[in-house]
């Protein structure tokens, strides 16, 4: 029987799943074989370990591999999601802001689907899927996407209304699939912590409310693996996409204090900004911005440092401008009003280290890496499933020691 015909059978009446059109006959595969995790927790600094709230998270910690991981540059949400399951930094993957422009696909938001914003660069799930293995991504950006004509074999359209539960439910579901039709590979994405670390600042009660309630949804998955006799075989690599730093309505740079708002096309601002000039006013904007300014920086596109790897790719606007950690660049027309928490500083930053936590058969348990950067999970990722997967900007011997074989 087919895999598709197989899948239908295993998820009736579940209208939520999404098959993929493979249709590979599975039916010799071991139902032993291990599972693979990849766990994102938006938002997460490492340092909310530190707070009392993560039984779960400290304990699996405990028994696995840690870092403080350093994320790319500019650190935000989607190109940093990408990067983790591509292993190339976004200028080379091509998603270079949660917003931005195209020369000839126009404006890039959250909400584009369309394959040629996402085919710059191969996703592990697509990786996965073209080795054999079949793969479930419960959120993750790009996934709902076709690339090189695949999407993963089961899939959840994002919706931020899905709570925490329902989402490990979901992934508990797939793992109770027939064993030819249960998954490898899982991602499995939390917003909850980010949202709130913006709301109320990385130091807010609420924020690390929030981090206590991840803890508990990560307690139910464990507690259901091991109800199924999975915990054993299965290896959680938990990330963060970037951390979170405190702002002040205080502490904001407004872009048309230096220039006027009609030279200006802003296509993302913030701790970082995209701008291009408006047509015949390129010298003026560039003597008012490119330039060191009291808390933050403006370049040129071709001079962005070269340790922040962005500026090869057309999509990056003609000036890009980064503020001090804490600080953001706005303009009066939307005014920053209250307290909170912002990232996308300098990926450098200790505020915007990443949680790194990996768990599981093959990871010695003890060992803290100290050269862990975003780039390097795709390719720890494909010697956990023991697939080759297309070469990236990761360096496999940033997480060679955390490796048993």
């Amino acid at each position: 029987m087919t895999r598709i015909l197989l899948a239908a059978l295993a998820l009736f009446g579940s209208a939520t799943a999404v098959l993929a059109q493979d249709t590979a006959d599975r039916n010799s595969v071991d139902p032993m074989r291990p599972v693979t995790i990849l766990v994102s927790i938006d938002g997460f600094r490492p340092d909310y370990l530190e707070r009392g709230v993560t039984p779960t998270l400290s304990a699996l910690a405990a028994e696995g591999a840690t870092a403080s991981m350093r994320p790319s540059f500019p650190s935000v949400t989607f190109p940093n999601h990408y990067t983790l399951v591509t292993g190339k930094h976004p200028d080379h993957h091509g998603i270079v802001g949660n917003s931005f422009n195209d020369p000839d696909l126009g404006r890039f938001t959250m909400a584009s689907k369309e394959s040629a914003w996402w085919d710059q660069a191969e996703p592990i799930w697509i990786t996965a899927e073209k080795a054999g293995l079949l793969t479930g991504t419960m959120f993750w950006p790009g996934s709902e996407t076709t690339i090189d004509g695949m999407r993963p074999f089961y899939f959840r359209p994002f919706d931020q209304s899905v709570t925490g539960e329902d989402r490990v439910s979901q992934v508990l579901a797939w793992l109770d699939s027939p064993g030819n039709l249960r998954p490898d590979l899982i991602t499995l994405y939390f917003d909850t912590v980010d949202t709130a670390g913006h709301r109320h600042g990385p130091d807010g009660a609420e924020t690390t409310a929030a981090v206590a309630a991840v803890d508990r949804h990560l307690a139910g998955l464990v507690q259901g693996l091991k109800d199924r006799d999975l915990y054993d075989q299965t290896t959680f690599v938990i990330v963060a996409d970037h951390g979170m730093a405190a702002t002040a309505p205080e502490r904001v740079m407004y872009l048309d204090d230096l220039i006027e708002a009609e030279a200006l096309q802003i296509a993302y601002a913030g701790s970082v900004v995209y701008l291009e000039p408006a047509p015949g006013r390129e010298a003026e904007v560039e003597a008012a911005l490119v330039k060191q300014h009291p808390h933050g920086v403006c370049w040129r596109r071709a001079e962005i440092p070269a340790r922040l790897v962005l500026g090869s790719n057309p999509r990056v606007s003609s000036i890009v401008c980064m503020a001090d950690v804490g600080w953001l660049f706005g303009t009066r027309a939307r005014e920053v009003t209250r307290p909170g928490g912002a990232h996308g500083y300098d990926n450098d930053a200790p505020e915007m280290r990443a949680l790194f936590i990996a768990k599981g058969p093959g990871i010695l348990p003890g060992v803290v890496l100290t050269e862990m950067d975003s780039v390097d999970v795709q390719p720890l990722l494909g010697r956990l499933l023991g697939i080759q997967v297309p070469a990236g900007d990761g360096r496999v011997e940033d997480t060679l020691p955390a490796m048993a074989n």
